[in-house]
């Protein structure tokens, strides 16, 4: 008995020792893939996002001006290149949301994600994922749901410098922990590991799966813009280009249903108003079914790439207007035709020397596109989102100015037009006497009316703390807690 005994105890011995080496192994393995980056899967202490800035053009510091930097400010829902920060769940009745959030530190940026019950009006603490190990807000997530309720969050890189990932959670609408997925793509006709990939909009259908549009960065041709696809999420499509005009292009997409349309520029090869401070002309593609095939905005197929500059994509010549283009947003009416928002200036300084700024929507009505003047602004990166909704377009940005005045974003205000936007009427200043600026309104995937806009804030001139926001359909703004040590808490009505 004795002997049996100690049998039993030296198999546990061995297989706990079996186990230690296991996880080492896994460990140094997860290592390698994530750099050093980090896997967490641990709550924060409360919602507080990541400040962020990037030098003025041309320098290699900041804007030799009082307003010091190209774009800077609370960037946790940053860029219009990334889609979506959130998603509406029908069957949880939850609105699941990502951001750029960072740790006590506040140096470093850490991918979280969170979800506001509309059962009980509370969100839930977040969950920090993965330490980005970067400071760099272009490496923001981007989030998705699926079918079968799985939460998908997508960490994006800027360039090829640092791994790129995707992680799925263990448990139908459960945010508490995530796994990274073992992702393919196809080079040459042959599985090949997917790392890396750059501002990423991603969709998704219970047909098709996963549509993705994102930027790679190709030695001699700059930032690609190209669209993959993956019926699982695990195993992707080839990679392939839509444009190769100029030295890179910056897409900004939407969706309806599997109407999918992007909308982006391009950066001329020309040492005058050329490069990638100087991007300009608005063009636009879409595909209905998930990537198989594209069509200019008239249904006619495209041939990709792009490779001509003046093409049958076009929307506006701004290039010979000597005109930069900034997108922010692209939707749809109710017959399917695309309304794009963006807005134009004479170049990239922040300031009123590259001004006048001005916000426009570019909708096409079926034989044409109608151009029209939205408002004016203050910087080129004042992104907002914009709403259609039973012949109603809602429009959310940053127009009125904010304390940092010519800095990133502002005061968000909620617009309605009745006619196609023709005209614009202000429904509700949303945010006033703000101590920061208010920066990229976001919408919401299958948006519900009680979690109709999400974003940050911070100080557009100084580093800061920054806050996160959220607006009802009705222009009512909710503050997120920077400090929670419940698993829920009602956010602050303002």
């Amino acid at each position: 008995m004795k002997k049996k005994y100690c049998i039993h105890i030296g198999l546990a011995i061995a297989l706990l020792f079996c186990s230690i080496i296991g996880v080492a192994q896994d460990n140094a393995k997860n290592d390698k893939v994530y750099g050093q980056a980090k896997l967490l899967n641990k709550p924060a202490s409360g919602f507080n996002g990541i400040w962020y800035m990037i030098a003025g053009a041309g320098s290699a510091g900041q804007v030799t001006s009082e307003y010091k930097y190209k774009y800077s400010g609370g960037l946790g829902t940053y860029p219009s290149n990334h889609y979506p920060f959130s998603v509406y769940a029908p069957e949880a009745d939850k609105t699941f949301f990502c951001y750029g959030g960072t740790d006590e530190s506040g140096k470093t940026l850490v991918h979280t994600v969170s979800y506001f019950d509309h059962k009980t009006g509370e969100v839930a603490r977040p969950i920090m994922v993965v330490d980005k190990a970067t400071n760099d807000a272009h490496d923001n997530p981007v989030i998705q749901v699926d079918k079968e309720g799985y939460i998908w969050l997508f960490s994006t890189s800027h360039g090829k410098a640092r791994p790129s990932f995707i992680h799925k959670s263990l448990k139908p609408y459960d945010i508490s922990v995530f796994e990274r997925v073992t992702t393919t793509k196809i080079v040459e006709g042959k599985k090949v590991p997917m790392n890396n990939f750059s501002y990423l909009q991603v969709y998704y259908t219970k047909e098709d799966g996963f549509l993705g549009l994102f930027t790679e960065y190709e030695k001699g041709s700059g930032r690609v813009i190209k669209y993959m696809s993956s019926p699982d999420g695990v195993e992707w499509s080839e990679w392939k280009n839509l444009s190769e005009l100029g030295v890179g292009q910056y897409q900004t997409s939407g969706n309806r249903d599997k109407l999918v349309g992007t909308a982006f520029n391009y950066h001329p090869k020309r040492k005058v108003r050329g490069g990638l401070d100087f991007r300009t002309n608005l063009y636009y593609l879409q595909t209905n079914d998930f990537g198989k095939t594209w069509q200019s905005v008239d249904g006619k197929p495209m041939e990709l790439p792009l490779s001509v500059v003046d093409n049958a994509a076009l929307v506006h010549d701004y290039d010979t207007e000597k005109r930069n283009v900034y997108i922010s947003d692209v939707n749809f009416d109710e017959k399917g035709n695309p309304v794009i928002l963006y807005l134009t200036s004479t170049g990239p300084q922040p300031g009123p020397e590259d001004g006048p700024r001005e916000w426009h929507t570019a909708h096409w009505t079926g034989k044409k596109w109608n151009i029209r003047g939205f408002s004016s602004a203050n910087n080129n990166y004042d992104m907002g989102s914009i709403y259609i909704e039973k012949g109603k377009w809602f429009i959310i940005a940053p127009t009125t100015v904010g304390p940092q005045d010519f800095n990133t974003g502002g005061e968000m205000v909620l617009w309605r037009s009745t006619n196609k936007g023709k005209k614009w009427k202000k429904v509700k200043q949303l945010t006033a006497n703000s101590k920061y600026n208010h920066t990229y309104a976001r919408r919401p995937v299958q948006v519900h009316p009680d979690f109709y806009a999400f974003w940050a804030d911070g100080h557009g001139r100084q580093p800061s703390e920054s806050r996160f926001y959220f607006s009802d359909k009705e222009g009512n703004v909710y503050r997120l807690p920077q400090e929670m040590n419940t698993p829920f808490a009602k956010p602050e009505k303002l």
